[in-house]
């Protein structure tokens, strides 16, 4: 049975392909036979809800790729909103037959609910109305706008000015008389007339006055300079336009390719969210616009800045009513459309679903990492997408994309334009009509559907092979690769390419597989396309001179050499030295390629040979090239994919860098950036496969080929050169697998300084080889070195590492068997650590066996320390012994040294200088000294330390040294009393504190006895002096308090007399120093006494007496307490004294001048003439106003 008779339609009837929103041809066939998929019928709901409850939302967005029907969608809507009859037949009755609306429901009720409200639908296509607007005109959008309304009112709307002026006739009732006396002046109908306008003029106006009655001259020109346009005008025109119809009429615009005139225009973008706006703000939702773009929403808008992304927040927000037509959408339409089948062929059709539905996933599914696309779901879906499968409906629209993308389509807008997806799975439906039941639409057959909208040097490699090529079906796998030339999902691979070429379900698999192989291999070798791994694609007329120039490029052999060995040990091996897991020892090799040197030569090598090399398929030779060479030998299977994937990919990236530099053509750089990609790919895949040769290839070593298991290539370089290790290195096996490291260098001699190698009567067996050759040398006469001590043991048959040989001779140094020197400094611990890891020192280490002592030194050198430092020495080995003697000199040298720091607050600590010096030099003394000299100068330092060291630190660290402290503390702080105790011990004291010698015998025990003396005599000298003191202070105020003056005083004011006694009491018992105690009590006589007898005074003075008398201040605190005082007394009285009292003038006796000739008295006469002066001085002092304080 042929496949045209499974289809209820015919499949060749006329089907309208691409629906244009301003065609009214066939509009009857477009309303019935469109399809109300479920999807479609989803957001026809969703539309339809807010059609009917408003919210503020005036716009919908309807998007889809190309040919998904949008505009069909969007003429739909305008047919049935407005509902106006379609060969006598209602747009709703036609959809109302249809499935899902059928079954009635909600989606019906409220579709009719719609189509119930008044309304007018303007369909137009704003890319065929702008033909004359400039898009870079601000106001190119808004007057794609008024001109379709204009239209739509009967008015002339390519002239928007002659429109204003025909809406005002027609406002004023003139239009239909101005159209009449225009046709009777002109001679012509108004439409034609109009647009003539500028020739017309005279007419115009003449029918102008003559339906006005007014006289005027051109009317239009004035119309023209006057007419601007506004988007807030259009608005008012539609509102009065709708508010002129019945209540709830509306007003709606279908705007067709929106997407495609707006573009990234953000002014265009703009205009229309103005448009929707003021439409919305106007009429209040009386007015929709339903616009289609093959994107959605956010595609459209793109990148943007701050500011414009905020414009688009609110166009979306206009616009949020959105329809998306998908690609299931599409293949729905088409199954309903076009592949519905008749009711009496189901049976055979579901009987070849069960027989094929366990083959489905082996002949339509996608290998190689390619994109998973749909295959038959079930029987029913089988019976809907038969002949085709349904990956074809998603593929083939991922590919007029991507192919659109890349500016493959002829047109405007470079889409598919002339073809939509039914038409041309139409036109395969056509092609394969004749077809028997089985057979199978292939992808190729697309190509047809689109030829003609695709630009001819896109296809020109096609056009060439369908006139050269005679294999057919290469042809169609060169259209089938075209298509699917720039989805980079798809992976076409043969596997893939099967896919897409399988044609029958009775086609066997491995015969279409040598097909598509043999129709590849053609194509390739015509350059009509490239392999670049597994994948195959397709080359333009530009990509194929491209590719040919690509194979014409001369590489050098040297250049694919060193790719393969950067591939192999770079991309395999990964590691410039290989550790072998039983020691883990790093080992450099020699890199090899086809017998080759590459690179520095080491002891080790591993040669690799190739698909280059002229013997590769000599196994006998390559196993007894290894008896001989110490190398591992790797041959990898032959591989011709290799050798021309390899040098392909060194043409290309020669080529590639050359062209790229002087090439000027845009289009040239576009295929050389993707030739590049490309080869970056063939180099991945050249890794690849590079890693799955090395990993099956044979392996030799020491004349046997090695049998290892798996096919991790670098698994098995690393496990087959391990095997060469144990071969060249048999000596290897006495480090016992132990792994070392040049960090346990300095770990291995502070061992050794601690003591912590035992004594062992045979030396592990790497110490011992390595020492009897030190020793041997030195028998010899042969001067060793680290350098040649690691030239011998790095290489055959030893290999020990670096780090091995170092501390196996860390070990000897540790046990005492090697010392080493530099120049003829020995070197240990810490020193020897640094030179041992320091490489560039190694030539100048010299290396000699070690000086042996025996049983009796070390006993002496262990007594010694056991009793010079009175502990017992830990070290059993001679260079452990005698680090730990020094290191405790050392350590009593900074012990001895900081007592010496002390002394200049002791001065006997002078006698540990020269001490210490001799510590300073043991430091320098090698380990040597001190088991062989030492012990000579024991008696020496058994007499620092029996004579000086031990009675110093005793007498520093017991209660001496409290009492030499206690002796200085106390010259110190009393040295302003001494002068005033009697008695030799100050002397004494002062002499003892710096006697070199005061640390030994009874010294100190004589200086505490003194300063127990010296402190008893100067408290007493101390005290006596305090009563001294205190009792004059208490004769001067018995004084004061028997003058009839202070008893005349009342309590407060003789208690204020009586403090400041009180206070210098205070003061005095508070002093510890007698110069203080005698001051206080002669200032206190001499000034604060005198000023509390004035104020005694002056508080007895008569209140006349004291008014006119100015106050005297003291400097003294006297004066504060006279002012205390005064205060008081005012208080005491009640009120306030008008002026100060003046203090009396006072002069004590003893500061009165006798005017006196002699400096003595010597005699009774000069007794009676000073009495007689003194007395005639006191009388001037008293005549003066003055009272003589006594």
């Amino acid at each position: 049975m042929q496949l045209e008779n499974l289809f209820v339609k015919a499949v060749d009837r006329p089907i309208e392909g691409v629906i244009k929103a301003d065609d009214d041809v066939s509009l009857y066939i477009e309303l019935d036979e469109y399809v109300i998929t479920n999807e479609v019928a989803k957001r026809l709901d969703l539309f339809l809800d807010a059609y009917l409850n408003y919210q503020g939302a005036n716009g919908v967005w309807v998007s889809g790729f190309f040919g998904s029907g949008k505009s069909h969608l969007l003429k739909m809507l305008a047919l049935l909103l407005e509902n106006k009859l379609i060969e006598d037949i209602a747009p709703l009755d036609v959809f109302l037959e249809k499935q899902p609306l059928n079954e009635g429901g909600i989606f019906a009720n409220d579709l009719k609910r719609a189509v119930a409200i008044p309304s007018e639908s303007i369909l137009f296509n704003i890319d065929q109305k702008a033909d004359v607007i400039s898009k870079t005109e601000i106001d190119a959008l808004i007057a794609v706008f008024v001109k379709v309304f204009d239209e739509h009112c009967g008015y002339y709307g390519k002239q928007a000015y002659i429109a204003q002026f025909e809406r005002e006739l027609d406002a004023d009732g003139h239009f239909e008389a101005f159209k009449e006396a225009f046709e009777k002046i002109g001679g012509m109908d108004w439409e034609k007339g109009r647009a003539r306008a500028k020739r017309m003029a005279d007419a115009i106006d003449s029918a102008y006055s003559e339906v006005s009655g007014q006289t005027v001259v051109g009317i239009l020109d004035k119309y023209r300079q006057d007419y601007r346009l506004s988007i807030e005008d259009f608005a008012d025109q539609i509102k009065a336009y709708i508010d002129s119809r019945e209540p709830d009429f509306r007003l709606n615009f279908f705007v067709d390719e929106v997407g495609q005139y707006i573009a990234d225009n953000v002014k265009l973008m703009t205009n229309l969210q103005t448009v929707a706006e003021s439409l919305a703000t106007k009429c209040n939702g009386k007015a929709w616009i339903i616009v289609t773009a093959q994107e959605d929403m956010s595609s459209v808008v793109g990148e943007t800045s701050k500011q414009q992304s905020n414009d688009f927040t609110k166009i979306q927000a206009r616009f949020k009513n959105r329809m998306k037509l998908t690609s299931q959408d599409v293949a729905e339409v088409i199954q309903l459309r076009l592949l519905e089948k008749r009711e009496e062929h189901i049976e055979q059709l579901s009987d070849l679903y069960h027989q094929q539905e366990n083959n489905f996933k082996t002949l339509f599914d996608f290998a190689d990492g390619s994109a998973t696309y749909r295959n038959y779901r079930d029987n029913e879906h089988f019976i809907q997408c038969y002949p085709f499968v349904p990956y074809q409906f998603t593929l083939f629209q991922s590919a007029i994309q991507n192919l659109s993308a890349h500016n493959a389509f002829e047109g405007k807008h470079s889409s598919v334009g002339e073809r939509s997806m039914l038409g041309v799975f139409q036109q395969v439906a056509i092609a394969i009509k004749g077809h028997k039941l089985g057979e199978l639409a292939t992808f190729d057959l697309m190509f047809e559907g689109i030829r003609t909208a695709l630009k001819t040097a896109t296809q020109q490699s096609i056009l060439k092979a369908e006139q050269n090529l005679d294999n057919q079906f290469a042809v169609r796998l060169l259209k089938a690769l075209f298509l699917i030339k720039y989805v980079k999902e798809f992976k076409p691979t043969v596997r893939n390419l099967c896919v897409l070429m399988h044609d029958s379900f009775e086609r066997d698999i491995p015969s279409l597989t040598l097909q598509v192989e043999e129709a590849l291999n053609l194509l390739e070798k015509q350059t009509y396309i490239q392999r670049n791994g597994d994948y195959f694609e397709y080359l333009t007329d530009e990509e194929q001179d491209v590719e040919q120039e690509i194979k014409n490029t001369e590489v050098d052999n040297v250049a694919v050499a060193t790719e393969l060995e950067k591939l192999i040990y770079d991309g395999v091996l990964k590691t410039r030295k290989i550790r072998w897991d039983q020691n883990g020892q790093d080992y450099p090799f020699t890199k090899r390629l086809d017998d080759n040197l590459s690179g520095r030569e080491y002891e080790l090598a591993i040669n690799v040979i190739t698909s280059f090399h002229d013997h590769r398929d000599s196994f006998d030779k390559h196993k007894s090239d290894t008896v001989f060479n110490d190398e591992l030998r790797i041959v990898l299977p032959e591989s011709e994919r290799l050798v021309r994937d390899l040098i392909l990919y060194k043409q290309t990236e020669k080529y590639v860098a050359l062209e790229t530099r002087t090439t000027q053509q845009d289009s040239i750089k576009r295929i050389l950036a993707e030739k590049g990609s490309q080869n970056s790919e063939r180099l991945d895949q050249l890794k690849t496969l590079t890693s799955k040769l090395v990993g099956t290839a044979k392996y030799f070593v020491a004349g046997q080929e090695l049998e290892l298991s798996g096919e991790d290539g670098q698994g098995k370089m690393i496990r087959a050169f391990g095997e060469l290790i144990k071969h060249t290195y048999p000596n290897l096996k006495m480090l016992r697998s132990a792994q070392y490291s040049e960090a346990q260098i300095s770990e291995i001699l502070t061992q050794a300084e601690q003591g912590l190698f035992g004594e062992e009567a045979q030396l592990p067996e790497p110490q011992q080889e390595m020492l009897s050759f030190i020793q041997s040398n030195s028998r010899g006469g042969i001067r060793t070195t680290v350098k040649t001590l690691l030239q011998k043991f790095e290489s055959k048959p030893y290999g020990w590492s670096f780090a091995a040989v170092l501390c196996t001779l860390a070990h000897l140094c540790g046990r005492a068997k090697v010392e080493v020197r530099e120049s003829t400094n020995l070197l240990d611990d810490a020193e020897l650590a640094r030179a041992l890891r320091n490489t560039a020192s190694h030539g100048n280490l010299i290396l000699d066996p070690q000086v042996e002592f025996n049983q009796s030194q070390i006993r002496k050198v262990k007594e010694f320390y056991n009793d010079y430092f009175e502990k017992v020495a830990h070290a059993t080995e001679v260079k452990a012994l005698a680090k730990e003697l020094q290191e405790a000199f050392t350590d009593q040298a900074i012990e001895l040294d900081k007592r010496l720091a002390q002394a200049s607050h002791y001065p006997f600590l002078r006698a540990l200088s020269p001490i210490v010096v001799a510590l300073q030099d043991l430091k320098s003394k090698p380990y040597t000294w001190f088991m062989s000299e030492l012990t000579m100068q024991e008696d020496q330092w058994f007499d620092y330390k029996e004579q000086t060291v031990d009675p110093i630190l005793k007498f520093m660290k017991g209660a001496s040294k409290d009492s030499y402290d206690e002796a200085r503390s106390l010259l110190e702080n009393q040295k302003p009393n001494l002068e005033y105790v009697e008695g030799d011990e100050p002397q004494r004291l002062a002499a003892a504190l710096v006697d070199p010698a005061i640390y030994k015998g009874a010294a100190i025990q004589q200086l505490k006895a003194d300063v127990t003396s010296l402190q008893q005599k100067i408290e007493c000298q101390v005290e006596a002096e305090r009563a001294n003191a205190l009792k004059a202070i208490e004769s001067l105020k018995a004084k004061l308090e028997g003058f009839e003056e202070y008893k005349n005083l009342d309590g407060n004011k003789q208690a204020h007399l009586s403090q400041a006694f009180e206070e210098v009491v205070s003061k005095v018992n508070g002093q510890s120093l007698i110069a203080m105690i005698r001051d206080e009590a002669r200032r206190f006589e001499d000034q604060r006494y005198s000023l509390l007898v004035q104020q005694l005074m002056a508080w007895n003075q008569p209140e006349e007496e004291e008014k006119d008398k100015p106050s005297v201040q003291d400097e003294d605190k006297s004066g504060q307490l006279a002012q205390k005082t005064k205060n008081l007394d005012e208080k005491s009285e009640g009120k306030p004294e008008p002026e100060e009292r003046k203090k009396p003038a006072t002069i004590p006796a003893k500061n009165v001048r006798v005017d006196f000739h002699k400096p003595w008295l010597a005699n009774e006469a000069d007794v009676e003439e000073y009495l007689s002066k003194y007395r005639e001085a006191l009388l001037e002092e008293i005549h003066q106003g003055k009272k003589v304080q006594l």
